[in-house]
């Protein structure tokens, strides 16, 4: 790695620990820049996932205020998470690399499309929060609310970018609850899968330490940013950035 590389790949892990505490999406920057590196796309997503673990962590705990009164919930949840990113880690691991260069496009491509939507979803979950309407008869969404992230974590355990925007959609839609207070509960899902995923691939996976070290501490420094700065960025401009990037990964995977 020389100096240049290192120094896009700690900026990418600044931007994406920003971007993850904030809006979730955070890997749609790292993932192409390590690509663009020259890392092989299984590896640069294996080294991702270990390298952003670290901000992940600071991101959820700079959200602690908003998690009292929901302890009963995290757990539910991270239970769930861990199990869904054992999942999605495995499929990944055993699938062949050939498979995940025809599926990742695929997912960048819903994760923009997610990104894109995330207003209009905002807007209607809070819509159902105002009304009091309830999709489920279960407290906290009950089963189905577990099944859904469940299936999160097996995503995100797989690849992971735009995890954070499927995890507030679905926690708006079961939970009554203040959109920031929400957006804390998806922090500590989103860092449970990180973190399951990235200890079954330190153990089994083809690693870029040097990547993972260089992309922590830009992510312990972003999750820092996105807990206190980010929460004042205007949204539009973080989507915006997350867009482009996207479709740039997507297309860089498909040439």
């Amino acid at each position: 790695m020389t100096p240049l590389e290192a120094l896009g790949i700690l900026a990418a892990g600044i931007g994406a620990g920003t971007i993850n505490t904030v809006v979730g999406s955070g890997s749609l920057i790292t993932f192409p820049v390590l690509l663009a590196f020259g890392y092989p796309p299984v590896v640069a997503n294996v080294s991702n996932t270990i390298g952003i673990v670290s901000g992940s962590v600071t991101g959820a705990i700079g959200y602690r205020a908003e998690m009292r009164g929901q302890a009963g919930r995290l757990v539910r949840l991270a239970v769930a998470s861990a199990i869904g990113a054992v999942i999605g880690g495995v499929l990944l691991l055993k699938l062949p690399a050939d498979a995940f260069q025809f599926i990742v496009p695929v997912l960048i491509v819903t994760a923009v499309v997610l990104i894109i939507a995330q207003p209009w979803l905002n807007r209607w979950t809070a819509r159902r929060r105002a009304s009091g309407r309830a999709v489920s008869r279960f407290r906290d969404g009950g089963p189905y609310l577990l099944a859904g992230v469940l299936c999160s974590g097996v995503y995100g355990g797989y690849f992971g970018a735009a995890q954070g925007v499927i995890l507030i959609a679905l926690l708006g839609v079961f939970i009554t609850e203040s959109l920031q207070r929400i957006n804390a509960a998806k922090n500590v899902a989103a860092a449970v899968v990180n973190g399951v995923a990235a200890v079954l691939f330190a153990f089994v996976a083809p690693v870029a330490w040097d990547a993972v070290a260089v992309l922590a501490v830009g992510s312990i420094i972003g999750g820092v940013v996105g807990s206190v700065v980010g929460r004042r960025l205007p949204p539009l401009a973080l989507r915006v950035v997350v867009i482009g990037v996207g479709v740039y990964a997507a297309a860089q995977m498909l040439v």
